[in-house]
């Protein structure tokens, strides 16, 4: 018959080998959310204008094929985002109410500009 401290023992670690296993499991994430693919290149975005359904989240793939640094910078969507140059990032967004969000990037704000529509 197995002694009381070894069968504590054995809980104790099969409930220290469940919180491990708990763990293991990644937290959901916007991966269920759809994603935008957005360009950078010669300091613009492509496309200028992402259409997105107005009350749901989502995710923009931020692509920068350029050599230097860029930032998606927005005010209105509350984000910044920094993208190495030849580098990828996301920005989760949403859910947002009808309108449009601009945003630029903010090291070549000249010519880096665009736009959210939710609708």
């Amino acid at each position: 018959m197995a002694s009381p401290l070894r069968f504590a023992g054995f809980s104790a670690a099969f409930a220290l080998a469940a919180s491990f296993a708990l763990l293991a499991v990644p937290p959901a994430r916007a991966d269920d959310a759809p994603v935008y693919k957005l360009i950078i290149k010669d300091h613009k975005f492509q496309p200028d204008t992402i259409e997105v359904p107005a009350g749901k989240k989502f995710v923009i793939e931020v692509h920068n094929q350029d050599d230097t640094p860029e930032e998606f910078d927005s005010n209105a969507l509350h984000r910044e985002k920094i993208v190495r140059g030849g580098g990828t990032g996301n920005v989760n967004l949403g859910p947002l109410k009808a309108g449009s969000y601009p945003f630029i990037g903010e090291f070549h704000e000249s010519t880096a500009k665009g736009k959210v529509v939710a609708k």
